[in-house]
């Protein structure tokens, strides 16, 4: 077995492991991988969901996705997860730069990146902005339920600037 071979194997391990809420156990082998390959970026991204929403270590999640960035700049996954953990943080400004970078890499669901615009300037209050990038969310889709959400977050943002 060649050496990615093995490295991907040990993730889809570590994966279970989360999904079965082996979070030890899932952290153990993700650092393990890190240390046969300190390059391996995936690794750090899935080491980053778990400081983030299974630890709530957010400061460390936030390292470890910035090192994933680094280490693996087109993996996909890397810009959902970081972009939620952003959100979270209400670090706007990164948040729109990691976006707008998210929208070039090949692999990357638009409707998903332009759904975490359409959250961003909604939590900003910039309801035009949310319906504009919610829209294209729904555009960019051809799931059911993605499209549904959209059309739900547009009539939410209606909703709110009814109040104004």
């Amino acid at each position: 077995m060649d050496h990615l071979t093995r490295l991907e194997e040990m993730l889809a391990s570590a994966n279970m492991d989360i999904k079965n809420n082996n979070y030890e156990k899932a952290e153990n082998t993700l650092e393990e991988i890190i240390k046969i390959d300190p390059n391996f970026g995936k690794a750090y991204n899935h080491l980053g969901y778990l400081y983030e929403v299974k630890f709530k270590e957010y400061d460390k999640g936030e390292t470890l996705y910035k090192m994933c960035l680094e280490k693996s700049p087109m993996y996909p996954a890397i810009y959902y997860n970081y972009a939620v953990l952003l959100s979270t943080l209400g670090k706007w400004d990164e948040l729109k730069e990691l976006l707008d970078k998210a929208l070039n890499i090949p692999g990357v669901t638009k409707a998903t990146i332009y759904n975490e615009y359409g959250i961003m300037y909604e939590q900003q209050g910039k309801l035009d902005l949310a319906i504009e990038n919610y829209r294209n969310a729904g555009l960019n889709t051809l799931d059911q339920a993605t499209l549904d959400r959209a059309k739900s977050s547009i009539a939410r943002c209606k909703s709110k600037k009814d109040l104004f």
